[in-house]
């Protein structure tokens, strides 16, 4: 009750208070994200550009480092005639390396300080395959620090410089020498430099050992500056992660991220509150605007809308309650501004296209119903009399549906020259569903028939075939016979259909009552029986359906089978087309003005023997 009170400027109001508080939470959560995902990817490219930085200085001093020692051995090899092991053995000492090889210029080792390596053929692996670029347009040639593909089990960084004489030859650190030769770069590369405020770079040999960093933890291993939250011998290099770092005194959640380069792991560490500050004073500076924006924006919105809508709406809702109701005369008629104006033309217009869309649409309806009526009749003979060239019959029928279309049927057809079938059948319910399951009845109990079947065959196999996917529960009540023209005798089945009245040549009609079958498509299994009548020269039989005998008039009283049988002996000496006639028009006397409420259909057949 109370909200059926409430102004609609008062609801109004809470709903757009609603939606601006929505969309400010919304855009505010939005802003936060995007900022924070734009200030990460930021991050990351900062860390990997302080990164690059020392990478391009430790490769590049690596490099000449053993460049200028393997440069000086190739000097002195330049000026001996017979290189030998005792010419290189002395020259590890001297020049503090691990290890000498001289390469003739068929790519083979033939001098070396380590004796398993002699008749190596540097070909043989990819790596050592490199410094064969030395017995062609090379003159130096620098490998980077890796696994040895000459010594199992060990890294080593090599230099190469081509000899005088032919061939070149190959210096290299292992482990211990490289270090020990860079440890006094690596610490002046980083020692200075810092990232962002507070951050730092940290160098690592590859088992993540400290070679520098801020705070001269050299030799110690990674986890004595963070907390351990992180496994960093599972840590993908140039993927950025988050981890708490020991900075002046405390774990600070820093953004982290690590390359290696020549044996050496290089890691940059940004505080994230460094990081973030700016993010955090841009979506605050935003977050003020957009209060004052949307506070603005809810107080011009809610008075302009309470001034110059909310009373024309409802008057625009008093009609359109009145249209909705049902009134389609209701005017809209509010004119107090353009837009209202145009509104209530607008509804005008759009109730009165909605009247002639009714009316077009109740029209439309009425054709298609016609066309199914012209369509279900067409499939019914309708042209009389049907087999004019023949003396021995005459029959005639008539159908007249409760609505446009119907499910009663009617057929007669000749079987073979000497048997016509004939047929009629009352389908349960009205209308477009009726008429669909008669034409697939109709349909069905003819083929079979035609087939050679007996009527009896015909409807246990049409039950079959009428049963099967019958989800709406429709069944068919039917009467056929087939006359044999030459005998007269009548072999029929009856699906639950009324009883047939016969007219014998010198008698009046009369119900001819048998025992009737299961309706069609009422339940599967079901057998019909055979049923014999035999009929004179001059005998009638009239079929029908329900919609005869339960014809109502207005007092709600049936027509019934006694006022059939009188209708019928009333006219006993007509012809089959005037008897149905006859019948029709008392049916129609009897109802007066009360609606039809089911179809009529009749068959009358009359058998007048073989011709002399």
């Amino acid at each position: 009750m109370e909200k059926k009170k409430r102004k609609i400027s008062t609801s109004f109001q809470l709903w757009l208070l609603l939606i601006v508080s929505v969309a400010f939470i919304g855009t505010s959560i939005f802003l936060w994200f995007y900022q924070t995902d734009t200030y990460e990817k930021s991050t990351e490219n900062y860390l990997i550009g302080e990164i690059n930085d020392v990478i391009g200085d430790i490769s590049d001093t690596s490099d000449e480092n053993l460049l200028v020692v393997t440069r000086a051995v190739a000097t002195e090899l330049n000026a001996t005639a017979n290189i030998t092991e005792d010419v290189l053995n002395p020259m590890l000492e001297k020049y503090n390396v691990s290890e000498i090889n001289y390469v003739d210029a068929t790519g083979f080792i033939k001098v070396s300080t380590n004796s398993t390596l002699v008749d190596y053929n540097m070909s043989k692996s990819m790596e050592s395959a490199a410094f064969l670029a030395l017995l062609g347009a090379y003159d130096e040639y620098v490998q980077q620090y890796q696994p040895s593909p000459m010594v199992q089990n060990e890294y080593r960084k090599y230099a190469g410089v081509k000899l005088l004489a032919g061939g070149f030859v190959q210096v290299g650190y292992n482990n211990d020498r490289y270090y020990e030769a860079m440890a006094d770069v690596v610490k002046s590369v980083v020692k200075n430099r810092r990232v962002g405020e507070s951050g730092y770079l940290v160098v690592t040999t590859s088992d993540w050992q400290i070679v520098s960093d801020r705070d001269n933890n050299y030799g110690q291993p990674i986890s004595i500056i963070t907390a351990e939250t992180q496994d960093f011998s599972k840590l993908e290099s140039g993927k950025m992660f988050v981890e708490g770092i020991f900075i002046k005194g405390a774990f600070t959640r820093s953004f982290c991220l690590f390359e290696e380069v020549e044996g050496y792991k290089i890691l940059a560490v940004y505080p994230e509150a460094d990081a973030m500050s700016a993010r955090n004073i841009s979506v605050l500076i935003t977050i003020i605007v957009e209060v004052v924006v949307f506070a603005a924006l809810f107080t011009v919105i809610y008075l302009l809308v309470r001034k110059l809508v909310v009373k024309n709406i409802d008057k625009v809702n008093e009609s359109l309650s009145a249209i909705t109701a049902g009134n389609l005369d209701t005017v809209v008629d509010v004119r107090s501004q353009l837009e209202f104006d145009a509104l209530s033309n607008d509804i005008n217009a759009t109730v009165d296209t909605l009247k002639r869309y009714i009316a077009e649409a109740a029209a439309r309806i009425d054709e298609e119903l016609a066309f199914a009526k012209a369509i279900q009749h067409s499939v019914l003979p309708s042209v009389f009399p049907p087999y004019p060239n023949r003396k021995d019959i005459a029959i005639h029928a008539t159908m007249h549906t409760a609505k446009e279309v119907g499910g009663d049927f009617y057929d007669f057809y000749f079987v073979d020259d000497d048997h016509l079938g004939f047929l009629i059948a009352d389908v349960s319910g009205k209308g477009i569903p009726a008429a669909m399951f008669m034409m697939t009845a109709k349909t069905v109990i003819k083929s079979f028939v035609e087939s050679g079947m007996s009527v009896e065959e015909a409807f246990t196999f049409a039950n079959a075939k009428l049963s099967e996917g019958n989800d709406a529960h429709m069944f068919v009540t039917a009467w056929m016979g087939v006359l044999n023209t030459k005998t007269g005798l009548v072999t029929f089945a009856n699906a639950g259909h009324n009883p047939p009245v016969i007219k014998h040549a010198d008698g009046t009609f009369e119900y001819f009552k048998s025992r009737p079958g299961f309706v069609l498509a009422g339940m599967e299994g079901i057998r019909y029986r055979k049923n014999e009548l035999q009929l004179q020269k001059g005998d009638i039989i009239y079929l029908y359906t329900d919609g005869v005998t339960e014809a109502m008039n207005v007092n709600e009283e049936l027509y019934g089978e006694d006022r059939l049988q009188k209708a019928l002996n009333s006219n006993k000496d007509g012809d089959v087309v005037s008897i149905c006639e006859e019948v029709k028009a008392d049916v129609d006397l009897f109802v007066g003005e009360a609606d039809q409420f089911d179809d009529i259909t009749m068959v009358c057949l009359r058998y007048n023997g073989e011709e002399n």
